[in-house]
This record gives structure tokens, C-alpha cells and sequence, in this order.
């Protein structure tokens, strides 16, 4: 390992993060009694222009009002290059920040955006003598950000995890796609014509590296990926394999746009039964290795290691935040 030692954000469970627009004030109750892990309400793409405030006002009384139980909430302001954000920072923070754990930040392009909002959160926390800090959430859904994703992801102590943002993402690099996630059959290669001539399609991801990217600098920082939107709410099948994809690369958890998404996102961004099960057991014949005096043991005829024990490890810890949860 490194000399340089990484420092771990809070640890919330993350695996749904339900977005509610603040302008649907008949939402909130249903939200606060679903089995997403985060709730964000929303106050920038799912709100017009003049809703705004009346939308600030609902999020305000809602946080202060609604049984929320032990739901991390977030508000996800409006972008900094509009005349809304900042009063969505003062107005909310001071009038309900002791229920407010995090902020989501859109369409962050650069560390100096972070430090922005940051210092306005701080005079805010200090004047009004809040003793627990709002975290912040950043979605990098633009070419700007995603060329800073790693200065982002380092440039505050309140940051706690980044969230690919796909539509934006695809609007800024101009990329040839309509839709909010998902995968598109122009991103295919063909195979070589077999004997008779045929050749098969074969789809990929496009949004493969620009995830991964985000998984490496979030990580790096001791931060949550999280992957963002699926648009096609009525298709659970493909949120499940898109859901998928993001877990295999390191996201530990994914949007919910819909109240039917948040159930198939706890169970994708779950560890199963087989899988905690098969990580206890790595963690106890590695015991019985290091007794031994052996750095390495055979399980189930695959070779382990101590690169074994921390990946159950992490499975075993997820395992037992859900549980607590």
C-alpha cells in the first residue's frame, strides 16, 4: 500500500437515491415512507423556471415537518451559473439545515465551483451554530467536469460521493443519443463473416469509460461512485443490467427516478446470501492460514490471499451496514 493514506467519507448506505422534484409536494410522504437508502429533493432539472421558489418553500417546510425516520436526505440546488443557487443554499440551510445531511452540487465543472458552495455552507453552519457539517454530493455530467473529475473529488473535506450524471454528460460531448441511460446500437462492432458470410452484432457500453473514470477518482478520494439516472422506468430489466455494469466497476449505488427503480436498485447494489456467505468463509480460512504462518491458502480451488481478505471484507462490512440500516 501507499504511504499516502485515503480518507474514508461517512459511511451511508447509498445503493438508491430517490429523486423528488420540490415542486410535487404530494410526493413527499410516500418518499419519506419508501426503502430508498437517500432521498434528494429536487430543486434544478425536474423544476420550471417559475417554480423555483415556490419549490424552495415546500423543500423548507417539508424538511422541517415530514417524518423523514432515518432517511439521509440531500436538496440538489440549482447550477451555479444560475441566480437561483444561492438562494437555495441561504434559504434552505438556515431554515432547515439541522435536517439536511448532504447537497448535491450539478454539473460541477471545476474544483473552484466546490469551493463556492463550500464557503457559503460554512458561514451559514457557523452563524447559525449547527454542530453537524452537510456533506456534499457532486454529479459530473459535463466535459468540463469530467476532465477535473480528480480535482473535484479532492477539493473539500464535506465531499462524500460522485454521481454520473449520463443525459447532460451526453449533451455536453454532443455524443449521437437521446436517451438517459442504457445502451445504443450504434456502440456495436461486428465480427469477422463466418463461413457462410454472417456476422454477428455485438452491443457495448458507451458510457464504459466515462463511469469507470468517475469509480477511479471517487475512490481515490475515499469517496461513494454512484450511477445516475435510467430513464425507461418501465423497462426494470434494463435498469437491472445498467445496475449491473455499475457495480461491476465499483458504483455502490444507482437513481432512482421512479419509486419502482428504488427495489431494484437495493437488490443489484446488495450483496446476496452466497456472496457473504463465500466472503466469511475466505476471512476465516485466512485466519487459519496466518496461524499457520501461510500468507495464501486454496478455497474451492481458487488460490486466496490478504488481497482476498480486504475484498471480503468489504462485502462482510456492506453486509452489516444494511443490516444496521
Amino acid at each position: 500500500m501507499s504511504f499516502f493514506a485515503v480518507e474514508q467519507a461517512p459511511a451511508r448506505l447509498n445503493r438508491s437515491e430517490l429523486a423528488v422534484p420540490g415542486s410535487q409536494p404530494q410526493m413527499f410522504e410516500k418518499a419519506a415512507q419508501s426503502d430508498a437508502d437517500v432521498i434528494f429533493l429536487d430543486l434544478e432539472d425536474a423544476v420550471a423556471p417559475d417554480e423555483k421558489e415556490q419549490a424552495r418553500r415546500n423543500i423548507i417546510q417539508a424538511l422541517n415537518e415530514v417524518d423523514w425516520g432515518s432517511k439521509t436526505m440531500s436538496i440538489r440546488i440549482n447550477g451555479l451559473d444560475t441566480h437561483y443557487m444561492y438562494r437555495d443554499v441561504v434559504d434552505i440551510v438556515e431554515q432547515a439545515g439541522e435536517r439536511l445531511d448532504l447537497i448535491m452540487i450539478p454539473k460541477v465543472g471545476t474544483a473552484a465551483d466546490v469551493y463556492a458552495v463550500d464557503m457559503m455552507v460554512t458561514q451559514i453552519e457557523d452563524a447559525k451554530g449547527y454542530k453537524k457539517r452537510i456533506g456534499f454530493e457532486h454529479i459530473i455530467e459535463t466535459a468540463l467536469g469530467m476532465q477535473n473529475v480528480n480535482e473535484i473529488a479532492s477539493a473539500s473535506k464535506r465531499n462524500e460521493s460522485l454521481h454520473f450524471g449520463v443525459a447532460d454528460y451526453a449533451a455536453s460531448t454532443r455524443a449521437r443519443t437521446t436517451i438517459i441511460g442504457g445502451v445504443n446500437p450504434d456502440y456495436s462492432v461486428l465480427t469477422d463473416p463466418a463461413n457462410d458470410g454472417s456476422r454477428d452484432v455485438h452491443w457495448g457500453d458507451m458510457w464504459h469509460y466515462a463511469l469507470a473514470r468517475m469509480v477511479v477518482a471517487a475512490r481515490a478520494n475515499g469517496l461513494r461512485p454512484i450511477d445516475g439516472p435510467f430513464g425507461d422506468f418501465q423497462d426494470p430489466d434494463g435498469y437491472r443490467a445498467a445496475a449491473r455494469r455499475a457495480a461491476v466497476l465499483g458504483c455502490e449505488g444507482k437513481w432512482a427516478i421512479h419509486p419502482s427503480q428504488i427495489a431494484l436498485a437495493n437488490g443489484v447494489m446488495s450483496p446476496s446470501d452466497a456472496e457473504v456467505t463465500k466472503a466469511h468463509r475466505i476471512l476465516e480460512a485466512m485466519a487459519e492460514a496466518e496461524a499457520a504462518g501461510r500468507g495464501a491458502v486454496s478455497l474451492d480451488g481458487r488460490l486466496i490471499d490478504y488481497a482476498s481478505i480486504r475484498q471480503a471484507e468489504v462485502m462482510v462490512e456492506k453486509s452489516r451496514q444494511i443490516a444496521a440500516g
